[in-house]
């Protein structure tokens, strides 16, 4: 992936592969959702991050990117964790001469909202070019479990507050990027009558994600699969 990451590139792979994932250095539509029922969560693991946890969440402070462009300090005045991140992403980018954050977090965005969108539709298909296998597996397994009930669901994205790199760097060949995703939804469950059996369609919620995309360097693909989902200890 040594050319930028155009927003018609992203369209082109969207037509033609239904939505793989990304082509960094786009920016994608703004409004979409998710959230299954509590009882279809599962439990962190601790020796495996790869699971789905879309639950009910408290709300959370925003907090602002501190190592955005604008904002970089010489890396003997960053503290030790902003430390640890400029350097994953030096070895990202040493892998990846086309690699920026900013043009990642374009992407990363407009994958955050089609992931969403998909799941609160249903579309497994979708999420099958977006997702990981082992992520994948479980948000087709919800999908599954709220049709056999007869209940669809329904979320509006009003915003995004937060898109922040958290963690970053090279496993072997494998580049990975962590972000924190701080979004305001409303979420609503119904049930085959159109009644309300979840949520609240008059109530927006603070909901914090921490999602974690992969990518193999030496590939020529440029697409980035989301490998982890979980919310903040």
């Amino acid at each position: 992936m040594n050319e930028g990451f155009q927003i018609i590139d992203i369209i082109f792979f969207a037509v033609i592969a239904g939505f793989i994932l990304l082509r960094l250095r786009s920016a994608l539509g703004r409004r979409t959702g998710h959230q299954p029922p509590p009882s279809q969560q599962r439990a962190n693991n601790e020796s495996n991050d790869n699971v789905v946890q879309l639950p009910d969440r408290q709300a959370e402070e925003d907090a602002s990117d501190p190592l955005e462009p604008e904002n970089e300090q010489p890396a003997d005045e960053l503290n030790e964790e902003d430390q640890l991140l400029a350097a994953g992403l030096a070895q990202i980018t040493a892998a990846d001469s086309g690699f920026t954050r900013q043009g990642f977090l374009d992407g990363a965005v407009g994958a955050f909202e089609i992931v969403i969108e998909a799941f609160a539709k249903g579309d497994a298909d979708r999420l099958g070019d977006l997702l990981d296998e082992e992520v994948y597996r479980p948000f087709s397994r919800v999908i599954e479990e709220r049709q056999e009930a007869g209940h669809s669901h329904q979320t509006t994205l009003v915003s995004i507050d937060e898109n922040t790199v958290i963690e970053a760097g090279m496993n072997g060949r494998m580049a990975f990027v962590t972000v924190r995703f701080v979004s305001q939804q409303i979420n609503v469950t119904y049930d085959a009558e159109g009644a309300e059996v979840g949520g609240d369609a008059a109530h927006v919620v603070t909901v914090t994600d921490l999602w974690t995309f992969e990518r193999d360097t030496r590939s020529r693909s440029p697409n980035w699969k989301l490998v982890a989902t979980r919310s903040p200890n």
